[in-house]
């Protein structure tokens, strides 16, 4: 089931102190995306965020789950309303991502 607009904009509602958050659609699902950086994903109305050493550091009882089959494990964040939380793991986690490499252009 793919994510509805109502949820992947209550998600963006609430990770808006991290940084400029934006979303993109990918595959019928979303790519979620801190000052450029995709960080996490939203698969079937739950967030999965990119593991991290950070992130473990944070919440090192947090459940990992693959977002689809043949992913990755990724942070399945259950627990959406804690702005404050939300804010401060997706911070230590962008730290840690790498910058996404610039897009190639076409030679004329």
């Amino acid at each position: 089931m793919a994510c509805t607009p109502e949820f992947v904009q209550y998600v963006a509602d609430q990770l808006a102190g991290a940084g400029e958050i934006t979303y993109r659609k990918m595959f019928g699902e979303y790519g979620m995306y801190c000052d450029g950086k995709i960080f996490a994903l939203l698969c079937g109305d739950e967030l999965f965020i990119k593991v991290t050493e950070a992130g473990k550091c944070l919440a090192p009882d947090l459940e990992t789950a693959s977002p689809y089959e043949g992913a990755k494990p990724y942070f399945r964040m259950e627990e959406l309303d804690d702005r404050e939380f939300l804010t401060e793991f997706v911070v230590a986690t962008c730290r840690e991502l790498p910058l996404p490499k610039p897009r190639k252009t076409k030679k004329k």
